[in-house]
């Protein structure tokens, strides 16, 4: 969810303006996706390195996932949507990270659509933690080397209960992923679009997802393969 500030700077107005407005954005596309269908979305919220962002900013978008969380439980629930997060909790705020499992403890029965935030998280933070915890298991003698494969490095990420993206949508005309499921992204699709994050609306959703369904997903195979099955 990328172009906040440069969003509130072509208003002439402060970076968290942008992130203000980001949130009915949040709303828009959460509520289009479960619309369609759609089970798994993730958002990008906060990353790791974004605690290197000036103390001023920071402190106020964890005012505004507070308020953020607190308003739009109502709505999840509304809309049978259960929440959930990836990344480092035990770096938020007391508030922060109360509000938060309250939300997901409120919305756990729900299974119309799982929202998963990623907050305090980065990729490669992940996969370390992931190596920590596998290498624990070998030493304890619980798991032999030579049995380590691609499942249990899935299965050991915080993401591991979840499938694998089949679309990354970027706003505002970066072309990178930043420290974003590097591994899970392995054979997403890529969708990047000029759009700032607080302009992204349903339509820009569609035509990303028009845009997926002209795709051949080919995981290695020829068209010919994938053609026949």
């Amino acid at each position: 969810m990328d172009g906040n500030g440069r969003w509130a700077k072509q208003q002439g107005k402060y970076r968290i303006f942008g992130h203000q407005h980001g949130v009915q954005s949040v709303r828009e596309i959460t509520e289009g996706c479960a619309e369609l269908g759609v089970e798994y979305l993730t958002l990008y919220a906060f990353s790791t390195e974004n605690w290197n962002r000036p103390k001023l900013e920071v402190n106020a978008l964890m005012t505004l996932l507070v308020k953020t969380i607190r308003k739009e439980t109502k709505t999840l629930m509304k809309n049978n949507i259960r929440l959930d997060t990836i990344g480092d909790r035990d770096q938020l705020p007391d508030d922060c990270r109360a509000e938060l499992e309250e939300a997901i403890e409120t919305t756990s029965g729900n299974n119309r659509m799982t929202l998963i935030l990623a907050l305090s998280y980065s990729s490669k933070w992940d996969i370390v933690n992931a190596v920590k915890s596998i290498a624990r298991r070998v030493k304890s003698g619980e798991l032999d080397p030579e049995n380590i494969d691609e499942h249990i490095i899935s299965n050991t990420l915080t993401t591991g209960k979840y499938p694998h993206p089949d679309l990354m949508i970027r706003t505002s005309g970066e072309h990178r992923i930043s420290n974003f499921l590097l591994w899970e992204l392995a054979y997403s699709e890529f969708y990047f679009t000029n759009v700032l994050w607080p302009d992204f609306r349903r339509e820009h959703l569609y035509e990303a997802i028009r845009e997926y369904q002209k795709r051949e997903r080919r995981f290695g195979k020829t068209s010919e393969q994938v053609s026949n099955g």
